[in-house]
């Protein structure tokens, strides 16, 4: 485990971790800083990185963190080409809004329909929790909807409140997100379905049983 901000962006330790989902948080941490991070880890797709209020979290993946990661985005595209639905894949791309104090790196998203500068939906893997709210992480940039698989279960939330407020206004509890059984960004999606092809561990056995039944 990396004891400090400076060991951990240092070049002899990147891509080292023995730890299997490492999770770094520090706090006071100015958005220069931040900026100057992203721009260290720019050619280092092994940490992902948040933001908010000074607060910033790093984490590196754990094997199974990016075996359902990868799984859930093979799914989700397959869902997207087979019903014809135009969309642009945005991975793990950084967004990040200064003003508003806030970043995030999805571990994968899409915009629907056309390409914008938010996505419109958020995919993030749960493995162990974290510090930083990702639910206001995600109100502040403005993205419609958030999906977290955790306990081998999808939770949807879908933005209800305005982004440009400085606080949430309605949900509170969920940072201006309404918790949905139903995506409503990809509506037609068997929720239920997706969940027990995403535990098929073979992935062909997996995209059969997704494909046969959407």
């Amino acid at each position: 485990m990396v004891s400090s901000l400076k060991e951990l962006i240092d070049e002899s330790r990147l891509g080292l971790v023995d730890d299997p989902e490492e999770r770094f948080i520090s706090s006071g941490v100015s958005w220069e800083f931040y900026e100057a991070l992203l721009a260290k880890l720019e050619d280092n797709s092994h940490y992902h990185v948040t933001y908010l209020d000074g607060i910033l979290e790093i984490v590196s993946p754990s094997r199974k963190h990016e075996s359902v990661k990868t799984r859930l985005a093979s799914l989700i595209w397959l869902y997207l080409w087979k019903k014809q639905i135009k969309h642009f894949p945005l991975g793990s791309t950084t967004f990040k809004n200064q003003a508003k104090k806030a970043g995030a790196e999805p571990d994968e998203c899409y915009c629907i329909g056309e390409e914008k500068e938010v996505p419109d939906l958020v995919i993030e893997v749960v493995v162990t929790s974290g510090s930083i709210s990702k639910l206001e992480t995600y109100r502040r940039l403005g993205v419609s909807e958030v999906c977290f698989w955790q306990l081998d279960k999808l939770k949807l939330y879908h933005l209800r409140d305005d982004a440009q407020d400085e606080q949430a206004n309605i949900f509170t509890d969920t940072y201006g997100y309404e918790a949905i059984t139903r995506s409503e960004v990809l509506p037609h999606l068997d929720i239920a379905l997706l969940e027990r092809c995403v535990l098929i561990s073979e992935s062909v056995e997996a995209g059969n049983e997704f494909y046969q039944n959407i």
